[in-house]
Formats: C-alpha cells, sequence, structure tokens
C-alpha cells in the first residue's frame, strides 16, 4: 500500500494541493482513509493531524451511501452482459468469501471488518458486502461510519505517532 500512496502522492501532491490528495486518496478503493493518512503523514505530505482527519473520514465516507444504494442493482444489471458478468460475479464472490464474520455478527461484525486496517479490509468492500448481504441501509451505514471512525484511531497512531517519531514531529 505503502508505493500506492506514494506514486498517488507524486503524481497529485504537485497539481492538486496536499488536502485534495489526501481527500482523493481517501475515496479510491483499496487505500481509503487509511491510505489518506498515510499520504497526510509527516513522512510524505506533513499535513497537521486535526486537518488531516476530518478530509480522510469525509473522503472514505463519500461513497458509502452510493455503494450501499446503487451496487446491487448496478451488478444485476451488469451481469445481463455476457462479457462483463464474470467479472462482477468474480467481485461478488471474492466480496462474499470475506463475509463469515459480518453475517455471523452482522452490526459489530461490520464494524470490525471496516475498522481493522487489514488489506481487503475496508469501507468499500464492507459496503459492498453489507449489500449484497441485504443488510438495511441504516444500519449498514451506521456501521461502516463507526467502522472508520476506528480505523481513523488506528491508523492515526500508526501515521502520525510511530511515523512522526520517525520523521520527525508533527
Amino acid at each position: 500500500m505503502q508505493s500506492l500512496v506514494s506514486w498517488f502522492v507524486t503524481h497529485l501532491g504537485g497539481t492538486a494541493g496536499k488536502k485534495l490528495t489526501i481527500f482523493i486518496i481517501s475515496m479510491i478503493p483499496i487505500l481509503e482513509l487509511r491510505g489518506g493518512l498515510l499520504a497526510a503523514s509527516p513522512a510524505l505530505l506533513d499535513v497537521s493531524i486535526l486537518q488531516a482527519i476530518p478530509i480522510c473520514v469525509i473522503g472514505n465516507l463519500i461513497p458509502v451511501p452510493f455503494i450501499l444504494k446503487l451496487i446491487t442493482p448496478i451488478f444485476n444489471r451488469l451481469k445481463k452482459t455476457k462479457k462483463i458478468r464474470p467479472i462482477v460475479e468474480r467481485l461478488e464472490k471474492k466480496a462474499m468469501d470475506k463475509s463469515d464474520r459480518i453475517q455471523r455478527y452482522e452490526f459489530w461484525g461490520l464494524v470490525l471488518f471496516v475498522g481493522i486496517p487489514l488489506p481487503g479490509t475496508g469501507a468499500w468492500t464492507g459496503s459492498l458486502i453489507a449489500s449484497l448481504l441485504d443488510i438495511p441501509f441504516k444500519k449498514a451505514f451506521t456501521a461502516v461510519l463507526i467502522g472508520i471512525c476506528m480505523a481513523t484511531v488506528i491508523m492515526a497512531v500508526v501515521s502520525y505517532g510511530l511515523l512522526g517519531v520517525l520523521f520527525g514531529g508533527v
């Protein structure tokens, strides 16, 4: 993830500005808030933690309602096309392979899935799984929001605590 974050910082940082760069990174699947806070850290863009956190949270949260509301109808429509159907089915299978804990514990499973910053987890995948499992919008959105807040605390400690110490102050 670090090399992907560095690539975006290099290619966006000079033209988009620091805050817009971390906002965009926070909206991108795979990187999300985790990548945004890494990019904002003292090691890369050196944006203050008080500015970075709301920018990254909002950036990560913006796609969530669209995924929760629209991904299932979009997938159903795309599955009607011969060439795209296998891609959509693979995405659904990959998401559902990670859904065991979410199915078992639903709300808190979704919170933990989104909140613990591990590869393949996060708001995008959590929202996709919630949508595929037909978890009601309000419940899913709340769980994803709490998970994003949890990931924010963890990544702020890593990005600003550990990296801040290594790269000289916050």
